[in-house]
């Protein structure tokens, strides 16, 4: 019985001991990961987010691509070398604005190519107090002014709520790619970029290091060797990442799963709301609930900068992505059909032309100057046809409506769903186009059954045309960028002062070792 209790003591305290180390690694563990993240103030730059029927908000988070080089990793990576410690001298080699719905079912990821010219706003620095009274320039420069600086000039450009942001250097991508264990990615042909040195055979390769950074970075080595290029590579890489971070064999391995803590930590500058491991943790269980078929990955649409041939400004058809986004609307759907939206249930039926395609006859038939011209204002500013005009109705009308001409019930569904008209307000007429006769129950604004004009985040914001918000924006879903980095055709880059394509310098460099086998 003695020798009984005595071993009854001894496992207790074996026991004993065994919780408290491992409760002390847990806890150093935790500090240890703690200590690795850099935070600083976002100091609402990015708006602020409202909550949908049920009290639910979405998530807004840029992804910020720095290219500075600042500490020995960077400069080693990216060529060149500074010495701040601070943004100054950073521009924002990538941006992407990642949406995650308010009922976590899909999410959106739109890239910001870094060549677009956009306002930037009054921005002061406070770790380098530099500071700007505002200006109108590239982008990815407002990085100069510090994160929140990059975050407000997004905002500013898109109307999108920017809860948080999450930016990486070259190294940072460095560790992600290795704390994974490689990206696997497929070429169309052979490529060798000279200005990124990625060098690969056509097909598939695992990139990790420096390989995985000289494929994200290359913009000579694919498309049109233009910033726009890159950016469509670049979802194919952040796609097979997704995949490979949601694979059992990643996040069931507590190694792994260390690893990949360890080298996120240590590779990202947050803003302070998403300061901590545990709020980390929040944010990866949150992505971690959108299956990879719901997450669709888009770019900005573009067009020329009438002032600069090597800039671009955004395309009129940009606008109704970045609607799309505010009004918290899904680019995806579990049967690969048509978008449903989430914003604005009284809606009429969702729009089956483009609003590029449908001119609207705007008349005001309230006793409020100037309501035509406010409201075809709006609607051009969604994208639709220049022939949109405004003027006076013949008599006033209690009630808004839309009038179509035969054959035209889609086109007038299209502006139905565009200003979150019931369909009950549509009606046919004989005569061929589109007129929107504004009411008297439509007062103000140009969202109807709001008081302003809808706004980022809002529930009664009026749902985008979906079709014409993925027209042109190269949309693909997580699960289905599956493809292959198209190759570009074009003499992109040069050897030795003589341009060739990335193909023609691949077998032109047949000495140079390839990035990856």
């Amino acid at each position: 019985m003695a020798r009984r209790k005595r071993l009854v003591r001894i496992a207790l305290l074996t026991v004993s001991a065994l919780i408290l180390v491992t409760a002390g690694a847990g806890a150093w563990l935790y500090e240890h990961l703690n200590g690795n993240i850099n935070s600083v103030a976002l100091d609402g730059k990015g708006g602020s987010e409202k909550a949908d029927a049920f009290g639910r908000t979405p998530i807004n988070i840029l992804v910020i691509g720095s290219d500075g080089r600042n500490n020995a990793a960077d400069c080693k990576l990216g060529g060149g070398c500074g010495s701040a410690s601070s943004t100054v001298g950073h521009n924002a080699d990538v941006e992407m604005v990642v949406h995650v719905s308010a009922d976590r079912s899909n999410a959106t990821v739109m890239s910001v190519p870094r060549d677009t010219m956009t306002q930037v706003p009054a921005c002061k620095d406070p770790d380098s107090n530099q500071s700007t009274p505002g200006y109108y320039g590239q982008i990815n420069s407002a990085l100069q002014y510090g994160p929140a600086c990059q975050v407000a000039t997004v905002h500013q450009l898109t109307g999108i709520t920017i809860d948080h942001f999450v930016m990486l250097d070259f190294a940072g991508v460095v560790k992600m790619s290795d704390a994974v264990g490689g990206v696997s990615v497929c070429v169309s042909d052979n490529v060798y970029d000279t200005y990124s040195h990625l060098k690969l055979a056509k097909g598939t390769h695992t990139l990790k290091g420096d390989a995985a950074l000289e494929f994200v970075r290359s913009r000579h080595g694919f498309g049109d060797g233009s910033d726009l290029g890159r950016t469509v590579s670049q979802h194919l890489f952040l796609s097979a990442m997704i995949r490979k971070f949601k694979s059992a064999g990643t996040l069931a391995n507590p190694a792994k799963v260390y690893s990949l803590a360890d080298a996120a930590t240590k590779a990202l500058t947050v803003d302070d709301g998403l300061g901590s491991v545990t709020k980390l943790i929040d944010l990866a269980t949150d992505l971690n609930k959108v299956p990879s078929k719901r997450m669709t990955f888009t770019t900005m649409q573009t067009a020329a900068d009438p002032t600069n041939a090597n800039r671009v400004v955004p395309a009129a058809a940009a606008k109704q992505l970045f609607a799309t986004i505010a009004n918290d609307q899904s680019l995806s759907s579990a049967g690969g059909g048509k978008k449903k939206s989430s914003a604005s249930p009284s809606a009429s039926a969702a729009a089956t032309v483009p609003a590029s395609q449908v001119a609207v006859q705007v008349e005001n038939g309230t006793t409020t100057g100037g309501r035509a011209s406010v409201v075809a204002n709006g609607l051009l500013a969604k994208g639709f046809g220049s022939g949109t005009t405004s003027g006076n109705a013949p008599q006033q009308s209690a009630k808004t409506t839309i009038t179509y001409g035969p054959g035209q019930k889609a086109e007038a569904q299209t502006v139905a769903s565009a200003i979150g008209l019931p369909a009950s307000h549509l009606t046919q007429g004989s005569t061929s186009g589109v007129v929107l006769v504004i009411g008297s129950d439509w007062p103000s604004g140009t969202t109807y059954g709001s008081s302003g004009s809808g706004g980022s985040g809002g529930s009664s914001a009026a749902p985008a045309d979906t079709h014409a918000a993925v027209a042109d924006a190269h949309a693909q879903t997580a699960d289905g960028a599956k493809g292959c980095a198209k190759v570009s055709p074009y003499k992109t880059v040069e050897i030795n002062g003589v341009p060739m394509t990335p193909t023609q310098a691949y077998a032109a460099a047949s000495g140079r070792k390839d990035s990856a086998p």
